[in-house]
């Protein structure tokens, strides 16, 4: 007889994952579930159990663990203060899968009328191998309504030999009937803390290295449930070469990780596009997964916007996502309103990937629409843009538009003239002295200012700022009193550099053309918006 082409051969041990190898054996190896593990327990020790118990709460937090520990110990011949003792024949038996009193049925694949009725059928003959025969139905609520029907009456009646153990995931789903004829257990999710310590156990158990930042990061990805956890830890084990690092689980689970998240919306603040999109292609060519980038991107806004709504309480409910010191870095940089349209706006990007013709053109155009407020006409949008406004004048920041290249200008035509002989007319004229002097100013001055400022010395400012020599001044003349508050500002580089180009001590004055107009509160944000309508639009 030949030998199998697959599966192990005799002697071999098949490899078992680690979530499976690592499973608690007793109510005091639960990890983050005392307050289910010590009434079960005591309950045992008391001889008070119920017929049928309801285990609720999200994955991996430990319900199917405890209903097979649960059913260890009522069969157990040998307890040790509640909890089985793992040595005994039924312990070993219904550890192995081989005993055919403790079943394990999934809701999911047997959810109709006639599963119930075999069960049910079944269910009336006394154990054959222990003392208790026991069912655990998983995912209870995939039970259509007629066999919910079914095994209501079985349920609120059981024989004295049978004992039913339901975990589900969603507890809306399970009628009202069945609810009220168990106990019911609510299983919490597990804190990071809690997953990552079961995960630098299992690690050294296992002589896997592994850094304290890296177990960090697998405990946060795991969300709660330390199935997830021990999941992970498996599969950056496996791909990994030697020690586990942040990088290596980046690389493996397709992540950007915290640093180079945080670059991209520090390029969103800055209003950087162009290295906003050549790091989302660095990435996206590395293979990064589209969903996950977005997903860290949405959780990091997520954090910043608690950061800035519930300072109080945000230590405890940041998820923990980033390193809080590059959170502090951020924050200022963002308005909650701002926070508010980019997370929703990622989240819209994301759930509309199932159905999308190109996810990287999606993600694309969702960088660039966080980048710019100005792509979006929605009221979310339009609030982001006023709420910076607001705060950059608040904290007396001068706001100016992007620099604009001049609209060229039409010259009518006009009618042609005879030549004039006498005396030929020159092709240019020189500039005035006034003219050459303050364009020269403007040139040397720009490069020693801020971005912000250069613009008032641009060719762009040609129609609202001008300069010219009167008398050994310099009159500086601008076209509103806001425009002469940020030019004020700047007198005393313009004063140095006027005398180093004339070679003489400059006074430099500075004068409106027309009405002076308020820069103060509301009247201030009003005249930007009447200056500079293409930014913000103010309405009385």
């Amino acid at each position: 007889m030949g030998r199998m082409l697959f599966g192990p051969e005799e002697g071999e041990q098949v490899y078992q994952a680690l979530y499976r190898k690592y499973r608690p054996q007793t109510f005091d190896e639960v990890v983050g579930q005392s307050g289910v593990t010590q009434t079960l327990k005591a309950q045992l020790a008391a001889g008070r159990l119920s017929h049928a118990y309801l285990f609720t709460g999200s994955r991996g937090t430990g319900k199917t663990s405890c209903a097979k520990i649960l059913a260890k110990a009522v069969n157990c011949e040998h307890p040790e203060g509640g909890n089985p003792c793992n040595r005994c024949a039924a312990c070993r038996s219904i550890d192995s899968g081989s005993c055919m009193d403790v079943l394990e049925i999934d809701a999911a694949s047997n959810n109709g009328v006639d599963n119930v009725r075999s069960l049910r059928d079944d269910a009336i003959y006394p154990p054959a191998e222990v003392k208790m025969r026991v069912y655990i139905i998983d995912e209870v609520h995939m039970l259509s309504i007629s066999a919910f029907n079914a095994l209501l009456k079985l349920i609120e009646e059981p024989p004295a030999h049978l004992l039913f153990i339901l975990a589900t995931t969603e507890l809306h789903k399970v009628p009202a009937t069945i609810l009220s004829r168990c106990q019911r257990f609510s299983f919490r999710r597990l804190t990071p803390e809690d997953i990552g310590a079961r995960i630098n156990e299992c690690a050294y158990r296992e002589g896997i290295e592994i850094d304290p930042q890296a177990i960090a990061i697998l405990s946060r990805l795991a969300d709660g449930a330390m199935r997830d956890g021990m999941s992970l830890l498996d599969q950056c084990a496996g791909a990994s070469q030697g020690k586990i690092t942040a990088e290596s689980i980046y690389s493996c689970l397709g992540l950007a990780g915290q640093q180079r998240s945080a670059e991209m919306l520090g390029c969103v603040a800055a209003g950087d596009k162009a290295k906003l999109l050549d790091t989302f292609a660095a990435l996206y060519a590395s293979g990064k997964d589209l969903g996950a980038m977005l997903g860290e991107l949405t959780a990091l806004c997520r954090d910043l916007l608690i950061m800035k709504t519930a300072r109080e309480s945000a230590g405890s409910l940041i998820s923990g996502v980033c390193d809080p010191a590059i959170l502090q870095s951020l924050a200022p940089q963002f308005t909650a309103e701002q926070l508010l349209r980019m997370t929703a706006l990622l989240q819209d990007t994301a759930s509309g990937f199932n159905r999308s013709a190109n996810r990287r053109i999606d993600a694309e155009l969702c960088l660039l629409r966080l980048c710019d407020e100005r792509l979006d006409a929605d009221a979310r949008s339009i609030l982001a843009r006023l709420s910076k406004l607001e705060a950059q004048i608040g904290s007396g920041v001068r706001v100016v538009p992007p620099a604009q290249a001049p609209a060229p200008v039409i010259e009518p035509k006009a009618e042609p003239e005879p030549p004039v002989e006498e005396s030929p007319v020159p092709e240019s004229e020189p500039p005035a002295p006034d003219a050459d002097f303050w364009n020269r100013l403007c040139d040397v001055l720009r490069p020693q200012l801020s971005m912000r400022d250069q613009w008032l010395f641009s060719p762009a400012s040609r129609g609202k700022v001008s300069g010219a020599l009167d008398s050994g001044s310099l009159i500086i003349t601008v076209a509103d009193a806001f425009t002469k508050g940020m030019a004020e500002k700047l007198q005393e580089p313009i004063s140095r550099t006027a005398a180093q180009l004339l070679g003489r001590p400059v006074r430099v004055r500075f004068a409106v053309r027309g009405e002076e107009a308020s820069a103060d509160g509301f009247d201030q944000l009003k005249m930007l918006g009447q200056t500079y309508p293409d930014i913000v639009h103010i309405q009385d």
